[in-house]
Protein backbone atom coordinates (compact mmCIF):
# COMPACT_ATOMS: atom_id res chain seq x y z
CA UNK A 1 0.00 0.00 0.00
CA UNK A 2 2.96 2.29 -0.48
CA UNK A 3 1.85 5.81 -1.31
CA UNK A 4 -1.82 5.12 -0.60
CA UNK A 5 -2.02 5.44 3.18
CA UNK A 6 -1.70 3.12 6.16
CA UNK A 7 -3.71 0.15 7.35
CA UNK A 8 -5.57 2.52 9.67
CA UNK A 9 -6.70 4.49 6.61
CA UNK A 10 -8.10 1.40 4.87
CA UNK A 11 -11.83 1.95 5.59
CA UNK A 12 -11.77 5.42 4.03
CA UNK A 13 -9.60 4.26 1.14
CA UNK A 14 -11.96 1.35 0.41
CA UNK A 15 -14.72 3.86 -0.32
CA UNK A 16 -12.61 5.15 -3.24
CA UNK A 17 -11.53 1.69 -4.36
CA UNK A 18 -11.74 0.81 -8.05
CA UNK A 19 -13.36 -2.58 -8.54
CA UNK A 20 -11.80 -4.54 -11.41
CA UNK A 21 -14.08 -6.32 -13.82
CA UNK A 22 -11.73 -9.30 -13.85
CA UNK A 23 -9.43 -10.35 -11.01
CA UNK A 24 -7.06 -13.28 -11.60
CA UNK A 25 -5.24 -14.92 -8.71
CA UNK A 26 -2.17 -17.14 -8.44
CA UNK A 27 -2.87 -18.87 -5.14
CA UNK A 28 0.65 -19.53 -3.87
CA UNK A 29 2.07 -20.61 -0.55
CA UNK A 30 -0.10 -23.45 0.79
CA UNK A 31 2.89 -25.74 1.31
CA UNK A 32 5.07 -23.12 2.99
CA UNK A 33 2.15 -22.05 5.20
CA UNK A 34 1.83 -25.65 6.37
CA UNK A 35 5.58 -26.19 6.81
CA UNK A 36 5.91 -23.14 9.08
CA UNK A 37 3.21 -24.65 11.29
CA UNK A 38 4.56 -28.19 11.33
CA UNK A 39 1.64 -29.43 9.24
CA UNK A 40 1.47 -31.57 6.11
CA UNK A 41 1.25 -29.99 2.65
CA UNK A 42 -2.23 -31.54 2.34
CA UNK A 43 -3.35 -29.61 5.42
CA UNK A 44 -2.01 -26.47 3.77
CA UNK A 45 -4.03 -27.18 0.63
CA UNK A 46 -7.14 -27.80 2.74
CA UNK A 47 -6.72 -24.41 4.39
CA UNK A 48 -6.23 -22.98 0.91
CA UNK A 49 -9.72 -24.21 0.00
CA UNK A 50 -11.08 -22.17 2.92
CA UNK A 51 -9.39 -19.12 1.40
CA UNK A 52 -10.99 -19.95 -1.97
CA UNK A 53 -14.43 -19.86 -0.38
CA UNK A 54 -13.54 -16.53 1.23
CA UNK A 55 -12.41 -14.82 -1.97
CA UNK A 56 -15.46 -16.08 -3.88
CA UNK A 57 -17.72 -14.63 -1.17
CA UNK A 58 -15.82 -11.34 -1.14
CA UNK A 59 -15.77 -11.07 -4.93
CA UNK A 60 -19.55 -11.42 -5.01
CA UNK A 61 -19.97 -8.77 -2.31
CA UNK A 62 -17.57 -6.34 -4.03
CA UNK A 63 -19.20 -6.72 -7.43
CA UNK A 64 -16.32 -8.32 -9.32
CA UNK A 65 -17.62 -9.88 -12.55
CA UNK A 66 -14.85 -12.41 -13.24
CA UNK A 67 -12.62 -14.21 -10.73
CA UNK A 68 -10.01 -16.54 -12.21
CA UNK A 69 -8.19 -18.89 -9.83
CA UNK A 70 -5.03 -20.75 -10.87
CA UNK A 71 -5.92 -23.99 -9.13
CA UNK A 72 -3.69 -26.58 -10.81
CA UNK A 73 -1.06 -25.99 -13.47
CA UNK A 74 -0.01 -28.38 -16.20
CA UNK A 75 3.38 -28.52 -14.44
CA UNK A 76 1.88 -29.58 -11.11
CA UNK A 77 1.67 -33.20 -12.28
CA UNK A 78 5.41 -33.42 -11.53
CA UNK A 79 4.73 -33.08 -7.80
CA UNK A 80 4.85 -36.21 -5.61
CA UNK A 81 2.09 -38.66 -6.52
CA UNK A 82 0.61 -38.51 -3.03
CA UNK A 83 0.28 -34.73 -3.18
CA UNK A 84 -1.33 -34.83 -6.63
CA UNK A 85 -3.77 -37.46 -5.37
CA UNK A 86 -4.64 -35.28 -2.38
CA UNK A 87 -5.15 -32.25 -4.63
CA UNK A 88 -7.50 -34.22 -6.88
CA UNK A 89 -9.38 -35.34 -3.80
CA UNK A 90 -9.74 -31.76 -2.63
CA UNK A 91 -11.04 -30.73 -6.06
CA UNK A 92 -13.67 -33.47 -5.95
CA UNK A 93 -14.62 -32.49 -2.40
CA UNK A 94 -14.88 -28.82 -3.30
CA UNK A 95 -17.18 -29.46 -6.27
CA UNK A 96 -19.36 -31.93 -4.38
CA UNK A 97 -19.66 -29.77 -1.27
CA UNK A 98 -19.69 -26.28 -2.79
CA UNK A 99 -21.36 -26.59 -6.20
CA UNK A 100 -24.90 -26.36 -4.82
CA UNK A 101 -23.95 -23.29 -2.75
CA UNK A 102 -22.27 -21.64 -5.73
CA UNK A 103 -25.32 -22.34 -7.88
CA UNK A 104 -27.61 -20.87 -5.23
CA UNK A 105 -25.45 -17.71 -5.19
CA UNK A 106 -25.91 -17.37 -8.99
CA UNK A 107 -22.21 -18.14 -9.64
CA UNK A 108 -21.30 -19.40 -13.11
CA UNK A 109 -18.39 -21.84 -13.14
CA UNK A 110 -16.08 -21.90 -16.18
CA UNK A 111 -13.07 -24.21 -16.43
CA UNK A 112 -10.07 -23.40 -18.63
CA UNK A 113 -7.20 -25.77 -19.35
CA UNK A 114 -6.43 -28.99 -21.18
CA UNK A 115 -8.90 -31.80 -20.51
CA UNK A 116 -7.60 -34.42 -22.93
CA UNK A 117 -5.35 -36.14 -20.37
CA UNK A 118 -7.73 -35.99 -17.41
CA UNK A 119 -9.25 -39.10 -15.90
CA UNK A 120 -12.97 -39.50 -16.58
CA UNK A 121 -14.00 -38.89 -12.95
CA UNK A 122 -12.26 -35.49 -12.86
CA UNK A 123 -13.34 -34.51 -16.38
CA UNK A 124 -16.96 -35.42 -15.61
CA UNK A 125 -16.95 -33.32 -12.43
CA UNK A 126 -15.69 -30.29 -14.34
CA UNK A 127 -18.42 -30.71 -16.94
CA UNK A 128 -21.01 -31.12 -14.18
CA UNK A 129 -19.89 -27.88 -12.51
CA UNK A 130 -20.16 -25.98 -15.79
CA UNK A 131 -23.47 -27.51 -16.85
CA UNK A 132 -25.22 -26.93 -13.54
CA UNK A 133 -24.25 -23.26 -13.44
CA UNK A 134 -24.17 -22.30 -17.12
CA UNK A 135 -27.32 -20.15 -16.95
CA UNK A 136 -26.24 -18.18 -13.88
CA UNK A 137 -25.67 -14.45 -14.31
CA UNK A 138 -23.66 -13.49 -11.22
CA UNK A 139 -19.95 -13.92 -10.58
CA UNK A 140 -18.09 -15.83 -13.29
CA UNK A 141 -15.79 -18.16 -11.35
CA UNK A 142 -13.07 -19.26 -13.78
CA UNK A 143 -11.05 -22.27 -12.63
CA UNK A 144 -7.71 -22.66 -14.41
CA UNK A 145 -7.19 -26.41 -14.04
CA UNK A 146 -4.46 -28.42 -15.78
CA UNK A 147 -3.65 -25.05 -17.27
CA UNK A 148 -0.42 -23.73 -18.77
CA UNK A 149 -0.22 -20.57 -20.87
CA UNK A 150 2.42 -21.90 -23.26
CA UNK A 151 0.34 -25.03 -23.75
CA UNK A 152 -2.69 -22.82 -24.40
CA UNK A 153 -0.84 -20.74 -26.97
CA UNK A 154 0.57 -23.86 -28.65
CA UNK A 155 -2.87 -25.40 -29.09
CA UNK A 156 -4.19 -22.05 -30.39
CA UNK A 157 -1.44 -21.97 -33.03
CA UNK A 158 -2.23 -25.56 -34.02
CA UNK A 159 -5.93 -24.74 -34.29
CA UNK A 160 -5.31 -21.71 -36.49
CA UNK A 161 -2.79 -23.60 -38.63
CA UNK A 162 -5.32 -26.39 -39.10
CA UNK A 163 -7.95 -23.93 -40.26
CA UNK A 164 -5.50 -22.41 -42.74
CA UNK A 165 -4.62 -25.88 -44.02
CA UNK A 166 -8.32 -26.65 -44.59
CA UNK A 167 -8.84 -23.36 -46.41
CA UNK A 168 -11.18 -22.04 -43.70
CA UNK A 169 -8.87 -19.15 -42.84
CA UNK A 170 -6.21 -17.19 -44.70
CA UNK A 171 -2.91 -16.21 -43.11
CA UNK A 172 -3.84 -12.54 -43.47
CA UNK A 173 -6.95 -13.14 -41.37
CA UNK A 174 -4.89 -14.20 -38.36
CA UNK A 175 -4.90 -11.17 -36.09
CA UNK A 176 -5.00 -10.63 -32.32
CA UNK A 177 -8.75 -11.27 -32.24
CA UNK A 178 -8.29 -14.59 -34.04
CA UNK A 179 -5.62 -15.70 -31.58
CA UNK A 180 -7.76 -14.66 -28.60
CA UNK A 181 -10.70 -16.60 -30.02
CA UNK A 182 -8.56 -19.75 -30.21
CA UNK A 183 -7.57 -19.64 -26.52
CA UNK A 184 -9.21 -21.54 -23.65
CA UNK A 185 -10.32 -18.15 -22.33
CA UNK A 186 -12.07 -17.04 -25.54
CA UNK A 187 -15.30 -16.10 -23.73
CA UNK A 188 -13.57 -14.25 -20.90
CA UNK A 189 -12.27 -10.64 -20.85
CA UNK A 190 -8.58 -10.13 -20.12
CA UNK A 191 -7.78 -9.65 -16.42
CA UNK A 192 -7.52 -6.12 -15.08
CA UNK A 193 -5.47 -7.35 -12.14
CA UNK A 194 -3.30 -10.42 -11.63
CA UNK A 195 -2.63 -10.98 -7.95
CA UNK A 196 -0.12 -13.42 -6.51
CA UNK A 197 0.31 -14.35 -2.88
CA UNK A 198 3.39 -15.63 -0.98
CA UNK A 199 5.69 -12.77 -1.99
CA UNK A 200 6.83 -14.42 -5.23
CA UNK A 201 6.86 -12.06 -8.21
CA UNK A 202 6.40 -14.06 -11.39
CA UNK A 203 3.57 -15.28 -13.62
CA UNK A 204 4.53 -18.97 -13.59
CA UNK A 205 3.07 -19.66 -17.04
CA UNK A 206 -0.30 -18.09 -16.20
CA UNK A 207 -2.38 -16.09 -18.72
CA UNK A 208 0.66 -14.92 -20.71
CA UNK A 209 -1.35 -13.61 -23.67
CA UNK A 210 -4.19 -12.22 -21.59
CA UNK A 211 -1.85 -10.37 -19.20
CA UNK A 212 -0.60 -7.91 -21.84
CA UNK A 213 -2.14 -4.90 -20.06
CA UNK A 214 -2.94 -6.35 -16.66
CA UNK A 215 -1.80 -4.70 -13.45
CA UNK A 216 0.25 -6.94 -11.14
CA UNK A 217 -0.16 -6.94 -7.38
CA UNK A 218 2.13 -9.13 -5.29
CA UNK A 219 1.01 -9.82 -1.74
CA UNK A 220 3.48 -10.87 0.94
CA UNK A 221 1.34 -13.48 2.66
CA UNK A 222 0.67 -17.14 2.00
CA UNK A 223 -2.59 -18.03 0.27
CA UNK A 224 -4.29 -19.58 3.35
CA UNK A 225 -3.86 -16.21 5.13
CA UNK A 226 -5.37 -14.15 2.30
CA UNK A 227 -8.55 -12.59 3.67
CA UNK A 228 -10.94 -9.67 3.03
CA UNK A 229 -8.56 -7.06 4.47
CA UNK A 230 -5.69 -8.20 2.26
CA UNK A 231 -7.99 -8.27 -0.77
CA UNK A 232 -9.11 -4.70 -0.08
CA UNK A 233 -5.50 -3.60 0.42
CA UNK A 234 -4.62 -5.12 -2.96
CA UNK A 235 -7.54 -3.40 -4.68
CA UNK A 236 -6.67 -0.08 -3.07
CA UNK A 237 -3.16 -0.48 -4.52
CA UNK A 238 -4.67 -1.31 -7.93
CA UNK A 239 -6.90 1.76 -7.66
CA UNK A 240 -3.89 4.03 -7.57
CA UNK A 241 -2.44 2.71 -10.82
CA UNK A 242 -2.59 4.68 -14.08
CA UNK A 243 -3.79 2.33 -16.81
CA UNK A 244 -2.77 3.86 -20.15
CA UNK A 245 -2.86 0.81 -22.45
CA UNK A 246 0.08 2.34 -24.32
CA UNK A 247 -1.60 5.77 -24.54
CA UNK A 248 -1.80 8.78 -22.26
CA UNK A 249 -5.34 8.58 -20.85
CA UNK A 250 -5.46 7.21 -17.31
CA UNK A 251 -8.26 4.92 -16.25
CA UNK A 252 -8.36 4.12 -12.54
CA UNK A 253 -7.48 7.55 -11.17
CA UNK A 254 -9.36 9.53 -13.80
CA UNK A 255 -12.39 7.34 -14.29
CA UNK A 256 -12.60 5.87 -10.80
CA UNK A 257 -12.79 2.26 -11.93
CA UNK A 258 -11.83 -0.45 -14.33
Amino acid sequence: MSGHGTIADLPSLVEQMAIPRHLAVIMDGNGRWAKERGLSRTQGHRQGVVAVREIVKNSIELGIDYLTLFSFSSENWSRPESEVRDLMGLLKLFIRNDLAKLNKKNVKVVVIGCRESLTSDIADLLVEAEEKTKDNTGLNLVIAFNYGARQELTQAVKQLAGRVAKGELSVDEIDEAAVSAALYSNSIPDPDVILRTSGEQRLSNFLLWQAAYSEFVFVDCYWPDFDRVRLEEALVEYSGRDRRYGGVVTQNRAAGGA
